[in-house]
């Protein structure tokens, strides 16, 4: 395949331990051993299953041995976890799947993982997110590859955009605890997500839940993870995304709707969360027929 007149595209072969027929989506055959790893340019490391579960050391050995001889490494969704356990990744920043990023974090302790961004670029050591962030960064290694226009084309022909806004903390659903028992703050989160543009200040949230602002501080970071204040804001933040992309409200009124109290407030801390504006997420994912 030629990209351009005199400019040759890539060539891509699937390799692995074993020559086999991998069933996931689709039917695809490895055809290669290992051994091809050694004149590839770019090393693609696909997502697997069982995050948990050790590749075999000849893999590692041979993804070590592109890197060292100045192969591109660059690992899609879960496939970080392979590349991580090569230790390419020690004492650098890396992202994967966000539902995936805490499991990361835990069984490597020594590279930066960082669960908000679409891929992360290192060099010659590339991560990327979920399926989808996997096409941003293949666009983005294309880009640097074989320029812009080529990588505009690639990007039409996929239907997709050649750079998408923001990162994965757009996608991420935020789910309130379970009222499992009396200092459950369940009711008080409930009540908060009903009263947005109300006063949600620390104090008037303890107030609601008939404790101190020590006790309620104390408990929004045992049952959610985060301060009162954060908390709010997240689900403030969540509110307006569901608010851009189902109804036609301008951003005036989603700020007053989710109590951001002005609209260059709301707007900063909308880019500051998600890395876009909220007119470019609204274009990104409405829902709104025209």
């Amino acid at each position: 395949m030629q990209v351009r007149e005199g400019v040759s595209g890539y060539r891509i072969r699937l390799c692995g331990a074993k020559r086999q027929v991998v069933t996931a989506f689709c039917a695809l055959t490895v055809e290669h051993g290992l051994a091809a790893l050694s004149t590839a340019e770019t090393v693609i490391l696909p997502g697997v299953d069982d995050p948990k579960h050790v590749p075999p050391p000849s893999v590692l050995k041979a993804i070590r041995a592109a890197a060292r001889r100045g192969a591109r490494i660059a690992s899609m969704c879960t496939g970080a976890f392979v590349l991580a356990a090569t230790g390419l990744l020690e004492g650098k920043r890396a992202t994967t799947h966000w539902l995936a990023a805490a499991e990361m974090a835990r069984q490597f302790p020594g590279t930066e993982v960082d669960p908000n961004v679409l891929y992360v670029d290192n060099g010659r050591i590339l991560t990327a997110a979920g399926a989808a962030a996997a096409f941003d960064l293949c666009l983005y290694m294309v880009r640097k590859d074989y320029g812009a226009a080529v990588a505009a084309r690639t990007a039409k022909a996929c239907v997709m955009p050649l750079e998408r806004a923001g990162g994965q903390a757009q996608f991420i659903e935020h789910l309130p605890p379970a009222a499992d028992d009396r200092s459950s703050l369940h009711k008080t989160l409930a009540w908060i997500e009903t009263h947005l543009d109300g006063n949600l200040r620390v104090e008037a949230i303890a107030k609601r839940a008939a404790v101190s602002v020590r006790t309620l501080h104390r408990r929004f970071v045992q049952q959610t993870g985060m301060t009162p204040t954060a908390w709010v804001l997240a689900v403030r933040l969540g509110r307006a995304q569901q608010l851009l992309e189902t109804t036609r409200f301008s951003v005036e009124r989603v700020s007053q709707l989710t109590g951001f109290g002005s609209t260059a407030t709301f707007r900063s801390q909308f880019r500051s969360a998600f890395a876009t504006s909220p007119l470019a997420h609204r274009r990104s994912f409405t829902q709104v027929s025209g």
